[in-house]
């Protein structure tokens, strides 16, 4: 009786331990469905384009320069006939301009050499420019040195060849500049040009709207695909109007004027990738009858609402005559910033920046307003391969 008692007890027993392990087999193979569950619906992180990637570099870097290196890199001024690599670490600045004097008589040796120890003594690298248009300004290829002969103005080389000599003297150009560590040509000119009389008759392509937007167009272009930077200019148009070098030039038109032809050429070089617009110094009056263009809120305005543009605005020189009679006392780089600008050409960079630092310093322009056009002048130089 006792042993049939214990033979019962033991098969109970191991009818309770198959339940056990049937049930923790059976959570288990639940715990492992729902952990597979889990990790089918985990989500995955969100690919970040290269475009957005190249914004956070040029954002992470703003975000550790100073004030002092943010003012600096919106001056893009007058090559210095000595210490111009020390003028580069004291003003922290965007750029140099070069000019005839700066290339004349000098070998290729010498002119890269100058340029390779500004770069150097840059924490940002430099943006170089130059005037190289052809024709009547030819600040690189009027020396020898550099080039057998002058390149001939956009008028004369469609004349002798058509559109085919306009991208062969286009793709010339950049390679040229390129090789002597030069990164952006002030050019093309946009203005549409009829008067055989007028200032800018000899500098403009043709006095057809339509001529010269395809002018443009491809020497932004192909200027592009080579990375050399290249400047609208001048907004809003320069039409038949004076030198402004000398004096305030005042342009009476009617705003279908504009909007008819003169905006024509700046808005096809924008849609071609054209990365900076440089703004004359004419009074236009149906925009704005008090401002030369160049100090005008409305023609920035106009420039980045109605044309669309958002990259780099420059102004022309601002020692030019018809910004120092306009105004007097006043400093003009602080003037141009409040209504507008990015980037400032001048040749005396070391009035203009203490007066620009010290308005951002003391809240007269915001720091913001200063961040949005150090972004945009980074970009640029991103595109131009100059930084990451």
């Amino acid at each position: 009786m006792m042993k049939k008692l214990f033979s019962l007890i033991t098969l109970f027993a191991v009818a309770i331990l198959c339940v056990s392990c049937n049930f923790e087999n059976s959570s288990s193979s639940e715990n492992v469905i729902n952990t597979t569950e889990h990790q089918n619906t985990t989500v995955q992180p969100t690919t970040i384009s290269e475009e957005e990637k190249a914004e956070r570099r040029i954002d992470k870097l703003i975000s550790e320069m100073t004030i002092e290196e943010k003012v600096g890199q919106m001056f893009f001024v007058r090559y210095p006939d000595i210490d111009a690599a020390q003028q580069v670490t004291e003003y922290n600045l965007g750029g140099y301009i070069l000019f005839g004097k700066d290339f004349d008589g000098k070998t290729r040796e010498e002119i890269t050499d100058n340029i390779t120890s500004c770069q150097e003594s840059a924490k940002i690298p430099l943006l170089i420019g130059v005037d190289e248009e052809g024709g009547t300004v030819v600040r690189v290829s009027s020396n020898e040195n550099l080039r057998e002969t002058p390149f001939l103005s956009p008028r004369d080389t469609f004349a002798n060849g058509g559109w085919s000599a306009i991208e062969e003297d286009a793709a010339q150009k950049a390679d040229l500049l390129l090789s002597l560590g030069i990164n952006v040509n002030l050019a093309p000119v946009c203005d549409v040009t009829s008067d055989y009389s007028a200032f800018m008759y000899d500098r403009s392509f043709s006095g057809d709207a339509d001529e010269v937007s395809r002018f443009v167009k491809k020497v932004v272009e192909i200027s592009s695909e080579k990375k050399l930077g290249t400047v609208l200019k001048h907004f809003p148009g320069y039409g038949n109007n004076e030198d402004t070098h000398t004096g305030i030039a005042y342009d009476n038109r009617d705003f279908s004027a504009f909007t008819e032809t003169d905006f024509k050429p700046f808005l096809e070089g924008i849609n071609s990738g054209a990365d900076c617009v440089l703004v004359s110094h004419n009074i236009v009056s149906c925009i704005d009858s008090e401002y030369p263009a160049s100090l005008s809120k409305e023609v920035h305005n106009l420039l980045r609402n109605q044309l669309g543009f958002d990259g780099v605005i420059m102004t022309d020189d601002l020692s030019m005559g018809a910004i120092t009679d306009y105004t007097g006392t006043e400093n003009a780089a602080v003037l141009a910033i409040k209504n507008g600008n990015d980037l400032l050409c001048c040749s005396d960079v070391e009035e203009q920046y203490p007066a620009v630092l010290l308005s951002v310093q003391n809240g007269e322009i915001p720091v913001e307003q200063i961040d949005n056009s150090v972004k945009r002048i980074l970009k640029w130089k991103q595109k131009l391969g100059l930084i990451e």
